[in-house]
């Protein structure tokens, strides 16, 4: 890509991130508000039943909750421009603060959970390729297939019941035991389970992802080429196939966060695990509007991102991409 094609490049993507985070916040507003349930017990609890009609109108106004749908979310918009998200009406604390107590808990499990799900994907669909059709192959297959059908909330009620419940080796939830949120080692044992249902529920759509990819390259012309030359089948997956599918592989990872992202959300909420995913659910239950705004559109943005940072890596490698995007014009430059 030539530095003249950049910036109009850059333009398009940022205004269509942009638009996108606009559609998003319009989208999340509106389903809120329109969704059934009472805010104000979110905000009030009990008390909110012995209000009357007189203080329920005061107190919806109060919180900006009877004016139009249209007023109310220019008024969300604009102190969002400002960085003004407003407190959460379950914790009565600045919605960002909330947020901040609770995000390193997802990233412990996240970042490390995702880095995982592809390093074994990767061992593992080559492994499946390297041994295509052995009876290590078909028992991994199936077995993968198998998990990969299971879904994550019973994997992670199975799990519970062996390893906390009957052989009481690992808690059951939460993300550290009460008195020891220093403590690296009991934050790392509440750690296993939801990492392992993580891991096991996305390994093998990824791995055979990788395997089948992984033979439609040694099926290629250029392999037959490397076999006369004596090369074994080994060699030829790690020279030459494995160094092929690569760039495909990286914008893989760019495009599954929306799947591995939604998985850790429920492993949240079934392990009560204090993260994103538990605080998603709260607000939506308890109609917290401001935290439930501001999680949505957080969650949409990494989101948003992560698939334009794929369709970037996917422009930069295929050719025929970068050609429909305009992104190289020929020259008789030498």
């Amino acid at each position: 890509m030539t530095r003249k094609n950049w910036i109009p490049y850059l333009i398009k993507k940022l205004a269509i991130f942009l638009a996108s985070v606009l559609a998003l916040s319009v989208i999340v507003f509106a389903v809120s508000r329109l969704s059934p349930g009472d805010p104000l017990v979110s905000y009030y609890g009990e008390r909110t039943e012995k209000m009357s009609p007189a203080e329920r109108r005061q107190t919806m106004e109060r919180l900006g909750l009877n004016a139009p749908l249209t007023t109310q979310y220019v008024r969300w918009l604009e102190g969002a421009l400002r960085g003004e998200f407003g407190i959460s009406y379950k914790y009565k604390q600045d919605v960002l603060d909330v947020i901040a107590a609770r995000i390193g808990n997802t990233l412990l499990l996240g970042l490390p959970g995702f880095l995982l799900t592809f390093v074994l994907a990767l061992l593992l669909g080559i492994l499946c390729a390297w041994r295509e059709e052995s009876w290590l192959d078909k028992i991994i297959s199936k077995a993968g297939t198998v998990l990969s059908c299971v879904p994550e909330f019973w994997l992670s009620l199975v799990l519970i019941l062996f390893f906390s419940v009957i052989w009481r080796l690992l808690p059951s939830s939460g993300a550290y035991t009460i008195g020891k949120e220093n403590d690296i080692g009991d934050r790392l044992r509440h750690l296993i389970l939801p990492m392992a249902v993580m891991i096991l529920s996305h390994l093998w759509y990824y791995a055979y992802m990788i395997r089948n990819k992984l033979l439609e390259e040694i099926r290629a012309d250029y392999v037959l080429l490397a076999k006369s030359k004596g090369l074994s089948r080994g060699q030829i997956l790690f020279r030459h196939c494995l160094r092929g599918i690569l760039p495909s592989y990286i914008s893989l990872m760019a495009i599954s966060v929306p799947h591995i992202l939604g998985g850790t959300y429920i492993i949240e909420t079934v392990f009560s695990y204090p993260g994103i995913g538990t605080l998603s659910y709260e607000s939506a239950r308890w109609k917290d509007y401001n935290m439930l705004m501001v999680l949505c559109m957080l969650t949409g943005v990494v989101i948003i991102f992560a698939n334009m940072l794929g369709q970037i890596i996917n422009e930069r490698i295929d050719p025929r991409i970068r050609a429909s995007e305009g992104l190289e014009v020929p020259t008789n430059e030498p």
